[in-house]
């Protein structure tokens, strides 16, 4: 491959991975101490439907509000996985983990009982509205970013991460809740 072409393509798969976010980046873009939009949302658990509301979840602890691009991709299982493992964790320290992508509640029904394992709450935002609200949409626009945010009972983010790797957003989300609880 002549060497002008290599270096044109290596100047697309950089500004690609900026434009989406490296593995490794760990940055929202709200920011801890920005108040985190209210919602409501049609949700699923072990299959059933209900809504969720952000205001209600926050009256019983904080909240984990993780978005994600797609049910059912590999990251995207791994990252439910991940929670799942975990929930025993979240709920000793009094948290609440919701899951929201574009996907619609049919699809969240089913991956709500075969990825999440029933465990936790999965919500439908096929327009992004939330997403959008959060600032959690990739530059492809049909999809959220991988971000997890950490929201205190009084509303208040505390914790942001954004990264395309969802290895470390369990332990991340756990760290901040941690944190929370010694403050």
């Amino acid at each position: 491959m002549p060497r002008p072409l290599v270096l044109s393509v290596l100047a697309a798969v950089a500004s690609l991975a900026l434009a989406v976010g490296s593995p490794g980046r760990a940055s929202a873009a709200l920011t801890t101490g920005s108040p985190a939009p209210e919602f409501t949302a049609q949700a699923a658990q072990g299959g059933d439907v209900r809504t969720v509301d952000l205001k209600v979840a926050l009256a019983k602890g904080p909240v984990v509000l993780y978005f994600f691009p797609k049910s059912f991709t590999q990251g995207c299982t791994v990252e439910a996985h991940l929670f799942s493992d975990h929930i025993a964790d979240y709920q000793k320290l009094g948290a609440t983990v919701i899951g929201v992508s574009a996907d619609d509640i049919d699809t969240q029904k089913k991956f709500s009982t075969q990825e999440c394992r029933s465990a936790f709450l999965v919500a439908s935002d096929p327009g992004l509205t939330i997403a959008k609200s959060y600032d959690a949409v990739l530059q492809a626009p049909q999809y959220a970013n991988r971000t997890s945010y950490v929201i205190a009972p009084n509303g208040t983010i505390v914790y942001s991460y954004t990264s395309l790797d969802p290895t470390l957003h369990v332990q991340n989300t756990l760290a901040a809740l941690q944190a929370l609880k010694v403050k």
